[in-house]
């Protein structure tokens, strides 16, 4: 079908009294089974049999009217190997059939809640391509996290004095603000060339930084790091979500999540652990081979179809450049203000407040510009948070970030500054989180695959999370091994569960047309969650500090960790150096303000608990409908580059639901 746009529409009613006898001309019949290839047909229900909508009516009948009467448009009308017209656009988008949350009635009426035998049979390719990109994923979370133990070395050895906070949050800045710009790529490019680059950019970067003379050279290879693992962090879910149905998602996606939980939380042990024992150019030399071998394994395996456009400026054209520009410089103002508040200016300095509070005006004026005429293509449609259910469960994923980087950020500073422990040992104490999260996680992905349900699992998700806060706040010096374990146990078990059912959730009520820019969006706000997790733990800890510092008999100790540094001296060796009255004064402080500060998160997962009553249970569908898919039949070329017939078109307008001809290739 030829796509029919606003100003077309009114263009052709202009010279409708002229074409109006070309109406009753005899038309071409179509068939889109023939036309459409094996491995993008979907089998007919009784819905796309039904009766099509009087909007569907008047586009068809301008269609017919079109290619009857010009003989050009007429025969690019006729069926064709090159130009098969695919079938008009599918009875369930009519608006009648929205309900009031703007869920699709039919398109999820022949999902069922009951257990239904799947028809997924993952593949060795599927296998390898998982693994491939999941890998990679863990690789970007362990350089999260990594430098926090290993900076102190690298600082001393490059000279790079206040310059520090960039190694680290120049990673930060380039992958969170570049999330959703790469959805927009792989809707465009395909899901292929953006994940190898991206992967090639993280690999190179780490090379950059692991033979940096300087700080700058660190920075530098810090940034590219951070844009390669933005992309790695977005496309490695929108693969598992092109390659698997989304009631079976669960459980692959807990496997994905698994790793990168595994990386950020294991990043600081690793990080002590080669300072201690080689050089800390191997935090960075440690991705080259792995990583290396990851991005092999895709330029073999990752050859899945997407809809090529006719050329590269009509693609460049399909890009929200605009807003793109917007979002990324408010979402860096505000991530910077982040970063120096606390660490090197106080909160209520203006090198925090105007970054910040520009950076927020930004985004409130970024989604203004999203919903506007002068967006044509939105990196974030508002449609996306347009039903309760798929908002619901974006701030859902806003508020389990901001939980669990909670724990893995505070729980240390208890073990080092309380317990005394090294940062090593301190690593191992926080492993029954990790160990509990990643099984966890495997059973919520695997129940809500039976029951195809994930209100359930949040519910029980975030009261255990919020149990788990009120323990944590339990602790102080005389607590023992099974204490801080135990606890640490049922709040783990919390959050693994809700992992890998956020994300089908958000998916649930859209399109699988929506799944690339819904994905990218929702990996955004899991990201931009951690840092805003760590800044406001950060500031209840410190905040709560300094008011009861006075309690420290020490003048220059009370001064040296006051003023919003308490965070920075909670550690082992700092304690050990202390004069006994001072050390205990030293800790009991610390010890008050840890409190305080699992109080505080107590809030946060109490409110993720409240808000699961907002969420419907939308039945998550069990065939998979999408155009970015691993074909069937591979046809082998050396550029992975082959044309194929004309694919799926719903899917091929991802990101403004319109769709326009293209040619599916393999890529």
């Amino acid at each position: 079908m030829l796509h029919v746009g606003p100003f077309e529409l009114g263009a052709r009613a202009k010279s409708f009294p002229n074409n109006i006898a070309c109406q009753y001309k005899e038309r071409p019949k179509r068939s889109s089974d023939t036309a459409r290839p094996e491995s993008l047909r979907k089998p007919p229900n009784q819905h796309e049999q039904s009766r099509p909508s009087s909007f569907q009516k008047h586009a068809q009948s301008i269609s017919q009217s079109d290619s009857t009467c010009d003989p050009k448009l007429a025969e690019s009308a006729t069926p064709s190997a090159d130009f098969p017209v695919l079938p008009p656009m599918s009875p369930t988008m009519s608006p009648k059939n929205m309900d009031s949350d703007g869920v699709n009635v039919l398109q999820h009426s022949n999902s069922s809640s009951t257990p239904t035998a799947s028809t997924f049979k993952p593949s060795l390719r599927f296998w390898t391509i998982f693994v491939a990109v999941g890998f990679a994923g863990l690789l970007t979370a362990l350089e999260a996290t990594i430098t926090s133990t290993a900076l102190p070395s690298i600082i001393a050895d490059l000279q790079g004095g206040d310059a520090y906070i960039w190694a680290v949050n120049g990673y930060l800045v380039a992958m969170t603000s570049l999330q959703p710009l790469y959805g927009q790529l792989a809707n465009v490019f395909g899901r292929r060339w953006p994940t190898i680059v991206a992967t090639a950019a993280f690999v190179l970067g780490s090379g950059i930084a692991g033979g940096a003379h300087n700080i700058s050279m660190l920075i530098a290879g810090r940034v590219i790091q951070g844009v390669g693992a933005g992309g790695i962090n977005v496309l490695c879910e929108i693969l598992v979500c092109d390659l698997v149905p989304l009631r079976e998602r669960g459980k692959y996606l807990a496997g994905m999540f698994g790793m990168i939980a595994l990386g950020t939380a294991l990043g600081p042990f690793f990080g002590g652990l080669i300072v201690d024992h080689t050089t800390w150019r191997w935090v960075f030399y440690l991705n080259l081979p792995v990583g290396g071998l990851a991005l092999v394994l895709l330029v073999m395996f990752l050859h899945v179809n997407y809809v090529k456009e006719a050329n590269l400026a009509t693609s460049l054209g399909k890009i929200d450049w605009a807003g793109n520009a917007i979002f990324v410089g408010s979402v860096a103002a505000v991530l910077i203000a982040l970063a120096w508040a606390g660490a090197v200016y106080t909160w209520t300095s203006f090198h925090v407040l105007v970054p910040l509070l520009v950076g927020l005006a930004g985004l409130a004026a970024f989604f203004v510009f999203e919903g506007s005429r002068f967006s044509a293509q939105p990196m974030m449609p508002l449609h996306l948070f347009g039903n309760r259910t798929s908002a619901t469960a974006f701030a859902l994923t806003f508020l389990h970030s901001i939980g669990t980087i909670w724990v893995l950020y505070f729980l240390p500073v208890y073990f080092q500054g309380v317990l005394e422990s090294s940062a090593q040992r301190a690593g191992v104490q926080l492993l029954p989180t990790i160990l509990i999260l990643i099984p966890f996680a495997a059973a919520g992905g695997g129940i809500m695959s039976k029951i195809g349900r994930y209100r359930p699992l949040h519910h029980v998700g975030f009261a255990l999370m919020t149990v788990g806060m009120g323990l944590l706040a339990l602790l102080d010096e005389e607590s023992n091994t099974g204490s801080w374990v135990g606890f640490q146990i049922i709040g783990s078990a919390g959050a693994g569960i809700i992992i890998p059912t956020l994300l089908p959730a958000v998916l649930a009520p859209l399109t699988e047309a929506d799944t690339a820019l819904a994905t990218a969006s929702w990996a955004f706000l899991r990201s931009f969650g951690q840092v805003w997790g760590t800044a406001i733990a950060a500031a209840v800890f410190n905040n709560r500090f300094d008011q009861l510092s006075g309690s420290i008999a020490n003048a220059a100790v009370r001064e040296q960790v006051g003023h919003g540094r308490a965070y920075q001296y909670a550690t082992a060796a700092f304690v050990r150096l202390l004069p006994p009255d001072t050390r205990r004064q030293f800790v009991a402080v610390l010890q008050d303000s840890l409190q305080r500060t699992w109080h505080v998160a107590i809030a946060f997962a109490a409110l993720g608990f409240v808000l699961v009553i907002f969420e419907k249970e939308v039945p998550l569908r069990n065939e998979l409908d999408t155009a970015y898919g691993v074909p069937e039949t591979e046809t082998a070329t050396e550029a992975g580059d082959v044309e194929k017939s004309s694919g799926n078109a719903s899917s091929a307008g991802e990101g403004n639901g319109h769709a326009a001809r293209s040619d599916v290739s393999t890529a």
